[in-house]
């Protein structure tokens, strides 16, 4: 596998040359259906200019990730909405103007501007028909109705201007709202599993399930217009590239916007694809022309990506395997020569892999400063040690006493008797080590889009935001095959490397 990606990449890279000798304008966005759409929007129109070598780093999980990697030049521009920054990003209390707004911005090296022509407020909603039943039709007469079930987006959970302030500000009784995806909550409140959700006013899927929104009587809600923020200075870098992107300026009308989110939500057409037919002028009759049309699965499978998607995900795997074997093998030793060391190192191991992979990612983003491959590698490599480290240490203890002896006897010292007898005898433990953290590291590798390493998890987040299973599974079954050919790649080395006397399989009778 190794040698066909270098093959790979030898023969891709005459074709690579030129566009990498173009300086890179990143451009981010969010976890959710809009998000992904404004930005290929942003994306499409600079790169028409041939200034820079565009790359989506799309969905980047939640505000404080974008934040993040906006700051550390991760990213240069995303789109983003006047509330989130003021409220979210920058704690004021109220929504000021872009003048004031930018004034704050400043400080971090960073602008708001570009108005898109619309607004995207958050809401709650119910199905129209239990809210009629009810008599619900605005916020504050949900006291009345302590025992319906609120599912609500995590970032909305967890938002200054999300439910904690909401809750108070209209005194709701609602102690505990249940966290979903915002992809998944809509089905959610259409089977009947929850009662209330909270939705973007853009959102397209609020026809489609019959849903009610209701009035936010007390005004808690700001205004949230469409912008774009920035790095300062992206449009000193790539002067022809920002002149493009202002031309989307007061372009965008809420319902084109809806529109094409229905497009994407409601039709399967790629994010890439709305972008393109919103530019071109032909989003609103692309989203009737296509209602009935989805992607072939196959065609979805090996789309255009697939070759990207698969480096980025072999990298993320390779990269961090070989770090947790070059350092959880000489761990292992040093467990196995230091029984009261080595119940520290198994035990740091362990603990290691008990932090939730979500949390350690973010452990390491706010460490490095940064988003993307380095502290998705970092992670990755930190899941990966124990298996080998427990292996290593397993395998060498298990080594008999009187075996050690008699190579002592042979006249050979420590250093000779670990490679020439131990390591060898141990290497079937090691490997089965090596192999169980390839195989965990795959599949835990899918997290890695979640801070814009790629990958195929790219793939499955897209698809939670959209809620379409064919994407998820288009993300899901290449990591399973690539989790499979690592396994019976694995039983292949042993063959190769594993003398056979001592193989698992040769301790068995023949018959």
């Amino acid at each position: 596998m190794h040698g066909a990606a270098a093959l790979l990449c030898f023969a891709l890279l005459p074709f690579s040359a030129p566009a990498a000798a173009l300086e890179p304008l990143n451009v981010g966005s969010k976890r959710f259906t809009e998000a992904y759409i404004l930005g290929e929007i942003v994306t499409q129109v600079a790169q028409a200019e041939g200034e820079a070598r565009l790359a989506h780093r799309q969905g980047l999980g939640n505000t404080a990730i974008l934040f993040t990697a906006l700051k550390s030049g991760a990213i240069d521009i995303y789109p983003e909405y006047t509330g989130t920054v003021a409220l979210e990003l920058l704690g004021l209390q109220h929504v000021p103007d872009l003048d004031g707004l930018n004034r704050a911005l400043a400080r971090h090296g960073l602008a708001a501007g570009i108005p898109l022509g619309f607004g995207n407020t958050y809401a709650l909603a119910m199905r129209e028909d239990q809210a009629a039943a009810l008599g619900v039709s605005s916020i504050s007469e949900l006291k009345r109705h302590g025992g319906l079930r609120l599912g609500l987006s995590q970032e909305f959970l967890n938002r200054k201007d999300g439910w904690p302030a909401l809750s108070r500000a209209y005194g709701l009784p609602h102690a505990d709202p249940r966290g979903l995806d915002h992809g998944l909550a809509y089905e959610a409140l259409a089977a009947g599993q929850v009662d209330v959700i909270d939705v973007y006013s853009t959102d397209a899927k609020i026809g489609r399930y019959r849903l009610r929104v209701l009035a936010d009587d007390a005004r808690f809600f700001p205004a949230y217009d469409a912008v774009l923020v920035y790095r300062l200075d992206l449009p000193g870098r790539f002067p022809r590239s920002w002149q493009a992107v202002q031309r989307l300026q007061g372009r965008i009308a809420a319902s084109q916007m809806i529109a094409m989110n229905g497009a994407a939500e409601l039709s399967g057409v790629p994010f890439s694809t709305v972008a393109g037919e919103f530019l071109s002028a032909s989003a609103t009759a692309s989203a009737v022309r296509r209602q009935d049309g989805r992607r072939d699965f196959v065609d979805l499978l090996f789309g255009a990506d697939f070759w990207r998607l698969t480096w980025q995900h072999c990298l993320l795997v390779f990269a961090s395997l070989a770090m947790s074997v070059i350092t959880g093998v000489p761990l292992g030793i040093w467990a196995a020569r230091m029984p009261r060391a080595g119940f520290w190192i198994v035990g740091a191991a362990g603990v290691l892999q008990t932090v939730p992979a979500l949390a350690l990612l973010a452990f390491l983003i706010a460490a490095l400063d940064r988003i993307g491959t380095l502290p998705a590698v970092l992670a990755l490599f930190l899941y990966a040690l124990l298996p080998i480290v427990r292996n290593t240490e397993t395998g060498l203890a298990g080594i008999s006493s009187s075996l050690k002896q008699s190579a002592t006897a042979l006249g050979l010292r420590d250093g000779p008797r670990l490679w020439l007898i131990e390591l060898p005898l141990a290497l079937p433990a090691i490997l089965a080590g090596i192999r169980t953290s390839a195989v965990i590291n795959v599949g835990t590798a899918t997290i890695a889009a979640f801070i814009g390493a790629g990958g195929y998890g790219e793939r499955i987040v897209a698809g939670l935001a959209v809620n379409d299973h064919r994407l998820l599974l288009a993300g899901a079954i290449p990591a399973a095959a690539l989790a499979l050919v690592l396994e019976w790649g694995s039983a292949g080395l042993d063959r190769v490397v594993v003398a056979r006397g001592i193989r698992p399989s040769s301790a068995a009778p023949r018959r």
